[in-house]
């Protein structure tokens, strides 16, 4: 995606060009979704936070400047509106197994399957804040910059919630494989 044709179709939009915010929902609606349900971990709760975010997205168009990246705006939408989620649902629910591989191909072996299921069930435990940065740096690959842009943080605090996060990360499945042994 080119960040210079982000900008043109958002001001295509703010002309009166709706059908250029189509095409801005078209580059990132799967990003959007796929960080949301990462947060989540329900597919139609993703579904209803994509729509929700494209919408005070479109509703908000004027706010947005420039000089930033569109993703990394639309990004920090789909974060907020996630944590707002999970922060209204509390506790916390169990990750759906269904969708811990989408797409299996016959040649998944069931160690991978349970490996995944095991690293995203370690995902789902940690703090919204913490979740948030481990998703978008190791699985949106996301800099520390755009991180930092994309949750409004500063770029010390997403390095510190990374170091954070991973510890725990860390901490969770070796207790997981500990149990898994027992």
């Amino acid at each position: 995606m080119n960040e210079a044709d982000d900008i043109a179709l958002v001001e295509q939009c703010l002309a009166g060009d709706t059908a250029a915010f189509g095409q801005l929902v078209d580059r990132h609606q799967t990003a959007v979704f796929n960080v949301a349900l990462r947060m989540v971990n329900r597919y139609e709760d993703a579904q209803d936070i994509a729509q929700t975010v494209f919408l005070k997205a479109f509703q908000n168009l004027s706010r947005y400047k420039a000089e930033y990246k569109f993703f990394s705006w639309i990004y920090r939408m789909v974060i907020n509106e996630s944590i707002n989620f999970l922060e209204r649902r509390r506790p916390a629910e169990p990750l759906e197994d269904n969708h811990v591989s989408p797409q299996p191909t016959p040649h998944d072996s069931l160690e991978a399957s349970e490996l995944n299921g095991t690293i995203e069930r370690a995902i789902a435990s940690l703090s919204p804040e913490y979740r948030a940065v481990i998703i978008l740096k190791h699985l949106e690959d996301l800099s520390y910059d755009e991180i930092a842009r994309a949750l409004g943080i500063p770029e010390k605090t997403v390095k510190s919630r990374l170091f954070s996060a991973r510890r725990q990360l860390g901490e969770v499945l070796i207790k997981e494989k500990a149990d898994i042994h027992d």
